[in-house]
């Protein structure tokens, strides 16, 4: 393993690098897009004739990123899907930003974990994700569950030009469960957002609104105007682009839309990459047309 390790990282000539609020401004207009690739990558769901390779997961990886790269402003693995593979997982998700650490344009970085623990332990996750010297996961931003309080987020905060994207409203079906009740005539997650304010500005602080709740957009936005909202549930879940745009787009773009298995798994075949890449080109053109 720790040959292999050697190996990788020499090949790959990764960066420490990172994206503030004004370079991703600068990206979405330099690109014409604010598309978000999730690597929710599902051994079991890629294409067979990689299952021949030593590490699938991180081959199926870089053939999505090699394809989507040039119409994507951001990929965000969901570590999930990594650490169900124990160490080799955990390896192929180290070796996937690695990758696209290594290319020649910087590109945002989400790691999908939806941490958030009491303050110490959040500490050390903050620690794993950001640590000035973490080689092996150089993320840009972290996904984190706000609901243990100011705590347990504030250990992500305390890292610069890192953010936090804060869970707010999500568009699974249990969200009405809790994020959806009233709380002193406010729905609870308008008062995550409220008070969410207080710990972090619109430099560190994001946050997750569905886009099956596009409706709800335009009360977001008067709360958190100038925050950027990081959209799942385009694609595969049905949620609307246009609808999106329509609500939640402030005058920096303001918007950061995800989409997963409707691009990483337009094929599974041996044409995968070639489909990804025409899906993620039709994104960036309707984006464009918004822009």
């Amino acid at each position: 393993m720790e040959k292999e390790e050697v190996n990788w990282k020499r090949k790959f000539h990764t960066k420490i690098l990172y994206m503030n609020k004004l370079q991703l401004i600068e990206t979405i207009q330099k690109k014409k897009t604010f598309l978000c690739v999730g690597l929710d990558t599902d051994i079991r769901k890629i294409p067979k004739h990689l299952l021949e390779c030593e590490d699938p997961v991180f081959e199926f990886n870089k053939a999505i990123v090699d394809a989507t790269l040039p119409y994507t402003l951001a990929y965000k693995p969901n570590l999930a899907f990594y650490e169900t593979l124990g160490w080799k997982g955990l390896l192929s998700l180290e070796k996937t930003v690695a990758y696209i650490r290594s290319q020649a344009e910087n590109v945002f970085v989400i790691a999908d974990a939806k941490r958030g623990d009491i303050g110490n332990t959040s500490t050390q996750y903050a620690v794993s994700f950001f640590g000035q010297k973490n080689e092996n996961h150089n993320f840009d931003a972290v996904t984190v569950a706000p609901y243990m309080g100011e705590d347990s987020v504030k250990p992500f905060l305390e890292f610069e030009n890192k953010w936090v994207i804060l869970l707010a409203l999500t568009s699974n079906k249990g969200a009405s469960d809790f994020q959806l009740l009233k709380y002193n005539d406010r729905y609870l997650f308008e008062t995550v957002l409220e008070t969410s304010k207080q710990w972090g500005n619109a430099s560190k602080l994001m946050y997750v609104v569905g886009a099956t709740q596009a409706e709800m957009l335009t009360n977001i936005r008067k709360i958190v105007p100038e925050n950027f909202l990081l959209i799942p549930g385009v694609g595969a879940q049905g949620g609307s682009l246009e609808e999106v745009v329509k609500y939640g787009l402030n005058n920096d773009c303001g918007l950061i839309i995800n989409a997963s298995r409707s691009i990483i798994y337009a094929s599974q075949d041996t044409d995968f990459a070639q489909k990804a890449a025409e899906e993620a080109y039709r994104m960036q053109r309707e984006m464009e047309g918004y822009l």
